[in-house]
């Protein structure tokens, strides 16, 4: 049986059986990729990833039912199917909390379904390239589902606290440690230029990200240049406009990577993303705020743009949201600012595929407001 295959009525061990909720199993088949790391020389501490095909009237039966997750323990992936079946609001409350990733496969991206985590689009991925997203990283991707389900009640500071906390559970978890392992830090010597240069021209603030040798990577130092030119906009109401840029090819490639996991542990990590949070920075000026991007936009590079009321990008501009791959959730509030332009499913789709869309495709989705048909 290959990884995503699937026959009812049969068991893990091969044979008939019924879960606890009376109805038969779906055989769970570990993804190949998933089993590969684990035959790595990479120890990994958690078990293989369980994927399950469903059709839509199963997994709420299966979500309804008291034994659900020892019927599907987690990890776990569900590829589900539309059968012209609704969910009621008990199998909704029934799954809400269940730490699957649930992957609807032939409904419709423009109107996904509430009881799905993320639909299948194939102009931008397969349900293959989910699977082997979700299986390397299942940790990073059950934690991003969670997370996202409750993004359309969270208030900003909400969703701020809440994608903190999961970020940072994250960081202490064998998922991310591996990434690190794999990736040693690099040591480079101070840059003699500010990360970030503002200028006051009349009523307009601008506000150059100004690291391009290293594609405008958000390190510490950038973000006290920004959280200082926010909080002047903030405090000083003649400034009615403030332009966000980034100087060189790329607007922003996200976080420095080398500053990633630099905390001793993950409850001050949590404090501190929270005391100084660019995010929330953005989102006090969002009103006032138009970003404009270009070329490659990774991470926060898409998550700090999404806040402001225009984003304006050029007909070169990239997104990506890759923080999954590294065993993480976004963490510059884009669960909350990209959520808010593009809805979960799609944000979900963008994390887990970890595919890069074009500017057309941002500008389709709402990601991006207007964009210049000039390029960088």
């Amino acid at each position: 049986m290959s990884p995503t295959a699937h026959s009812r009525g049969t068991s893990c061990a091969g044979g008939p059986s019924a879960g606890p909720s009376g109805r038969p199993h779906s055989a769970i088949a570990p993804h190949a990729s998933h089993a590969a790391t684990r035959s790595s020389t990479s120890p990994v501490s958690f078990a293989v990833i369980r994927v399950v095909h469903l059709s839509d009237s199963d997994l709420a039966a299966l979500a309804c039912s008291p034994n659900a997750h020892q019927e599907l323990p987690p990890p776990a992936l569900v590829v589900t199917n539309p059968d012209g079946v609704g969910f009621d609001d008990a199998a909704l409350s029934g799954l809400s909390s269940l730490p699957w990733v649930v992957v609807g496969d032939g409904h419709d991206p423009d109107k996904p379904p509430t009881h799905v985590d993320v639909v299948v689009d194939e102009a931008i991925c397969s349900v293959d390239d989910i699977l082997a997203s979700v299986g390397a990283n299942p940790l990073a991707s059950t934690a991003l589902a969670l997370l996202l389900r409750g993004s359309d009640t969270r208030s900003v500071g909400a969703g701020l606290v809440a994608e903190s906390a999961v970020y940072s559970a994250l960081q202490a978890g064998p998922e991310f440690r591996r990434w690190r392992a794999a990736r040693p830090t690099k040591r480079r010597p101070p840059s003699p230029e500010p990360a970030v240069l503002v200028e006051r021209d009349g009523d307009t603030l601008t506000v150059v990200l100004n690291r391009p040798s290293v594609r405008n990577a958000l390190d510490v130092a950038m973000r006290d240049g920004l959280l200082d030119a926010y909080a002047l906009a903030q405090a000083d109401g003649t400034i009615t406009s403030v332009e966000l840029r980034g100087n060189g090819p790329v607007f922003s490639s996200g976080g420095d990577l080398d500053e990633f996991g630099s905390f001793d542990d993950p409850a001050s990590s949590h404090l501190v993303r929270l005391s100084a949070s660019v995010a929330r920075a953005c989102a006090a000026i969002a009103d006032r705020l138009h970003a404009r991007v270009h070329g490659a936009c990774a991470g926060s590079g898409v998550e700090l743009p999404a806040f402001a009321h225009q984003v304006s990008a050029t007909a070169d501009a990239t997104f990506v949201l890759p923080e999954v791959g590294l065993g993480l959730v976004p963490g510059a509030g884009g669960t909350v600012s990209v959520t808010r332009r593009i809805g979960r499913h799609r944000v979900a789709l963008m994390a887990l595929s970890q595919r890069a869309i074009d500017a057309p495709t941002a500008k389709a989705w709402g990601l991006v407001d207007t964009v210049d048909q000039r390029s960088t």
